[in-house]
Parts: C-alpha cells; sequence; structure tokens
C-alpha cells in the first residue's frame, strides 16, 4: 500500500489497516511455516507495509496532540 492512501486515512482507518495488515502477515507466516509460500518476498512487502502504516499513525497522532 502506498503512503499517499495511508495518508488519506483517519487514525481509526489506520488502526483499521494496520490490523488487516498484521492479519495477513500472520497468514503469510503460517504459510511460510508449512511450506505453502511460492514468493517469500510478500513477507517483506508486508512487514514493510505495516511500517509505513504505523509511522503515519504515529505522525498523525502527534499531529493531533501538538495542534490542541
Amino acid at each position: 500500500m502506498k503512503s499517499t492512501e495511508l495518508r488519506k486515512k483517519d487514525i481509526v482507518g489506520l488502526k483499521t489497516e494496520i490490523k488487516e495488515l498484521q492479519r495477513a502477515h500472520f497468514g503469510l507466516r503460517m504459510q511460510k511455516a508449512t511450506q505453502q509460500i511460492t514468493n517469500t518476498a510478500t513477507l517483506r512487502i508486508a512487514r514493510r507495509d505495516i511500517a509505513r502504516a504505523k509511522t503515519i499513525l504515529v505522525e498523525k497522532q502527534s499531529a493531533d496532540t501538538s495542534a490542541t
């Protein structure tokens, strides 16, 4: 997911997106453990998507606290 798409979401939307990404990452890890995964690069992409979403979430939360 691109950062521009994530920046359009509000804080609640980002939190739900992070939960969905973490669920998808868990599924990929289980596929790797059972040797069902064909493209292992998707694990790295999923991890980076989670980190990107968390970073934007922290930026938005700090912007909200500094604005008040």
